[in-house]
């Protein structure tokens, strides 16, 4: 029995959907070692999706966790478009906190290579 080339596709999407839960289980596990508590993983809005929200004492820290072969190509893989998006859905989230866009944030990205290898990269990007 042959495999489809649909067929390939959808294990190469199910692989890295798995691939970046796993990623992104590895970013969380990394901030917690470094004493930060994640608020949420994989919050979704009305303007998508945020990997990772992480409390900083009063603040937030929005993650956005990409994974790929080296940190280069992963870090290539964030659009100005996704950073406005996030940022969009940051300000959604913001909304159901108690000090709303007072409170402090950042963007910080996090890198996951094909060995596992991690990079955080912070404050990676503003809100405008």
């Amino acid at each position: 029995m042959t495999e489809t080339l649909s067929q390939r596709r959808a294990d190469r999407g199910s692989m890295a959907f798995h691939a970046g839960i796993a990623a992104e289980g590895r970013i969380a596990q990394d901030y917690e070692r470094r004493g930060f508590i994640i608020a949420r993983q994989r919050w979704r809005g009305k303007s998508g999706e945020i990997d990772l929200i992480v409390r900083d004492g009063d603040g937030l820290i929005f993650v956005e966790v990409k994974q790929s072969r080296d940190f280069e190509s992963a870090a290539s893989a964030l659009s100005t478009a996704q950073m406005r998006r996030i940022c969009r859905s940051a300000e959604e989230f913001l909304g159901t906190q108690p000090r709303g866009s007072l409170t402090e944030m950042r963007f910080d990205v996090a890198l996951v290579n094909g060995r596992g290898e991690t990079q955080i990269i912070e404050n990676a990007f503003g809100h405008s």
